[in-house]
């Protein structure tokens, strides 16, 4: 009797774990040194098995990186004029969330909301969408609505569960307080293509609000 209920209560944990690790994955931050290059391949790889599953996949990024993206997924087969051509892949440099150059937290959801609502109607099991944060948050490099963009972002994704994605930090290009601020808000680290981790440090929603009002 007793090894039975073991049993099941380990099964129904296992189960929950699985849970678990599937819902942390759709939030995930990639913070890395070094040249923004040599993880390209990686998100490749990503994308590609992302298109594979039938989401569109948008990336957001310098002009350099988007040609360098592009040249990895024709690396890896890919038909990126055919992908691009039917919408299923967006390579982009546009900042349209930036108001009088300055980040703008409630017109990137807003975009957010408007592309996971348009790939599900165009018959898209989702959005899968991966940016730098230098980039998105405009030349001005004002990080001060960092810590509130990504907690409501972290909301967001749990009440529209079509939408993932990977958020890039490089930590050469960013101030210390919003590589830490990046680390609190996502509940996965990506690795590579084949691995990401629970993140540690990552604080629920109310935490992070907390921390941001202290702030």
């Amino acid at each position: 009797m007793h090894i039975a209920i073991h049993n099941s209560v380990a099964y129904a944990f296992s189960h929950y774990l699985s849970f678990l690790g599937m819902a942390t994955h759709r939030h995930q931050c990639l913070i890395y040194e070094g040249s923004p290059s040599q993880h390209l391949p990686a998100l490749a790889a990503t994308l590609k098995q992302k298109l594979d599953d039938n989401y569109r996949c948008l990336y957001l990024n310098s002009p350099v990186m988007v040609a360098g993206l592009r040249s990895c997924l024709a690396a890896r087969g890919l038909d990126v004029f055919h992908h691009t051509s039917k919408g299923s892949l967006v390579l982009s440099s546009e900042r349209h969330h930036l108001l009088e150059g300055c980040f703008d937290v409630d017109r990137m959801l807003a975009d957010l909301d408007d592309a996971v609502e348009s790939s599900l109607k165009e018959g898209y099991k989702g959005l899968w969408a991966t940016g730098d944060v230098s980039w998105e948050f405009g030349p001005q490099k004002d990080f001060s609505k960092l810590l509130e963009y990504e907690t409501r972002l972290e909301e967001f994704l749990q009440r529209r569960p079509a939408l993932s994605g990977i958020c890039q930090y490089h930590a050469d290009s960013l101030p210390r307080e919003a590589l830490r601020q990046g680390l609190l808000t996502h509940p996965s680290i990506f690795i590579n293509e084949t691995l990401s981790r629970i993140n540690p440090r990552y604080l629920h929603a109310a935490n992070t609000q907390s921390e941001s009002a202290a702030n």
